[in-house]
């Protein structure tokens, strides 16, 4: 299918000179004592300081950013509901580690199990819900590695679901980042991440108390997410997210020597961020931009929207102007359209300069027409003439 600009307009905001990739010698002496780090702003994905980012380590339970990502991408497409129940297998009641302890036969909400992973980073729920989704933990990785491909994220490849030691499991600091940011634009896994303590089997002899192990959920305002990591080999690592003045910051910290020294590194890297930088927001997730026509479908046009929250970042205190905006959009689309489906891609740019660029996706599906529409659809035209 080929592609053309089927808009151009120029979008005036106050805005002046930035980078869109800030040198990590700005950083100061960030994250001294660790293996590598990195902070990136979610929204625009722009770098903001980084340490040997790129270097492959194991992540550990860091690993769960990309399962997390994988189950709530079903929720979102409805091949799973909060409410379904999932069955837990012999081999996912195995799992040692860091765990919730789930019974063979047991059976828990994919909410309940969520919420195991994301608070108490549970490989027993990963593993569970990964046979859930794909019926086999094996099939789910390989789908982990397939969307690592798709993200564009060459450092990466994983061999389980929750990070327990394996050899050639491995990623980096970047690519975690990367994954998060997509992770984000799911907005509803921060009830999650979010959440400092709770329960699972309330009301049960089997009750079972969830705090997270990430301790700035409480201590650093505005964090509310992402994931702890912890092994041997990996060391303590953490990659945090948290909010501010509508400015949200990733930052990763991998191969801290201590619980207390990655925490301390990742408030540093934070305050750092929010001090230095902020955002100016254009649109959110599911804006509708435009609609463009779909031929031999149920309906002829289709809604166009953001498959992600939009915002351009620029130093505390600068400003902007003559940000121009292009919208580039799928000819010859034809039915059926999934919700979903890239359809186009938005590009901001200064002066040629391009700042920001994202996917553009149908805001609903679309099924082929029958032949009787179709056919309708034909004598209309020539009525008409």
């Amino acid at each position: 299918m080929r592609a053309i600009i089927a808009s151009l307009m120029s979008f005036f905001v106050i805005f002046s000179g930035f980078s869109t990739y800030v040198s990590a010698t700005e950083g100061a002496n960030l994250a001294p004592n660790s293996f590598s780090a990195i902070i990136i702003e979610r929204d625009t994905g722009t770098v903001l300081f980084e340490k040997e980012s790129k270097k492959e380590l194991p992540p550990a339970s860091m690993t769960k950013i990309m399962t997390m990502l994988l189950i709530m991408e079903a929720i979102d497409t409805g091949k799973i509901k909060y409410d379904d129940m999932v069955r837990t297998s012999e081999k996912a009641a195995s799992m040692g580690g860091s765990q919730v302890f789930l019974e063979p036969g047991e059976e828990m909400s994919v909410e309940d199990m969520l919420k195991a992973i994301a608070v108490a980073s549970g490989n027993d729920a990963s593993v569970a819900m990964a046979e859930h989704i794909a019926g086999s933990e094996e099939e789910f990785v390989r789908m982990m590695n397939e969307k690592a491909k798709e993200l564009g994220l060459t450092n990466t490849h994983f061999l389980n679901t929750n990070g327990l030691p394996a050899k050639d499991h491995y990623t980096s600091a970047y690519d975690l980042a990367m994954m998060s940011k997509e992770l984000l634009k799911y907005e509803e896994i921060t009830r999650f991440t979010g959440i400092y303590e709770d329960y699972l089997r309330q009301n049960t002899e089997d009750e079972f108390w969830l705090v997270n192990t990430n301790k700035l959920v409480k201590f650093y305002p505005g964090v509310d997410g992402l994931k702890t990591g912890y092994t041997s080999e990996a060391k303590y690592g953490l990659t945090a997210t948290a909010k501010k003045n509508g400015m949200r910051i990733i930052a990763v910290v991998m191969g801290a020597p201590s619980p207390k020294e990655r925490n301390k590194q990742i408030t540093e890297m934070l305050d750092y961020s929010f001090s230095q930088f902020m955002t100016h927001a254009l649109y959110e997730r599911d804006h509708v931009i435009a609609e463009v026509k779909v031929s031999k479908g149920s309906q002829s046009k289709v809604p166009v929207v953001t498959s992600e929250s939009v915002s351009v970042l620029t130093k505390k205190g600068e400003s902007i102007d003559d940000v121009e905006e292009k919208l580039t959009f799928t000819t010859d689309l034809q039915a059926p359209v999934k919700k979903g489906d890239v359809v186009g891609s938005l590009v901001i740019e200064k002066e040629g300069k391009v700042l920001v660029e994202t996917t553009l996706v149908a805001g609903e599906d679309v099924e082929s027409a029958s032949w009787w529409r179709l056919f309708k659809r034909t004598l209309g035209k020539f009525s008409g003439m």
